[in-house]
């Protein structure tokens, strides 16, 4: 069987996960997910599927791009400020590409923390490790399936104590 393979030009985002940390006490508040139905590729690639562990009826029923960003800044904006953090660049770039695609402005302006960097010079790493190496570096498992994006955020979240020690880096209420 041959694997569908999509460019990264053509890449979409089918889930948004979130987890919103208090920048004091580097505790959960809550927790966002949801899933977008992808058009450029309404039906995905067997990797998408293996990779992520969404199945396609879970994209086939959810909400377009703009309409599960708008859920999700609703959602974020009751804990404004809020500062755009993620593992690595990739997320915000693939945020931006969405946003042209679907002719929606870029809600998250220029503040964004990486956390991938943050946790490499936090803990003195020349390397960046990715999230299931970085919580084993600091004795914790991954919990859940790795790349669906809520139980990617709950894991990094979970590292948000090993990136900022002290308070206030971290948007949050």
């Amino acid at each position: 069987m041959r694997r569908q393979l999509v460019c990264r030009t053509e890449m979409e985002i089918v889930e948004i996960g979130a987890v919103m940390v208090c920048s004091s006490t580097h505790q959960p508040l809550d927790e966002f997910q949801t899933f977008i139905q992808p058009v450029l590729h309404p039906k995905l690639t067997g990797f998408c599927r293996e990779l992520t562990n969404i199945s396609q009826s879970q994209v086939d029923s959810a909400l377009s791009f703009a309409d599960a960003l708008a859920s999700f800044l609703d959602w974020a904006n009751g804990f404004a400020p809020f500062v755009f953090c993620s593992w690595g660049n990739y997320d915000r770039t693939q945020f931006e590409s969405d946003c042209i695609q679907h002719n929606v402005a870029y809600p998250f302006g220029d503040r964004h923390i990486n956390l991938k960097s943050e946790f490499a010079k936090a803990n003195g790493r020349r390397k960046k490790l990715g999230v299931p190496a970085a919580l084993r570096s600091v004795g914790l498992t991954f919990s859940g399936s790795h790349h669906r994006g809520i139980d990617d955020a709950r894991n990094i979240a979970s590292l948000i104590p090993y990136i900022f020690p002290s308070s206030s880096n971290v948007g949050g209420s």
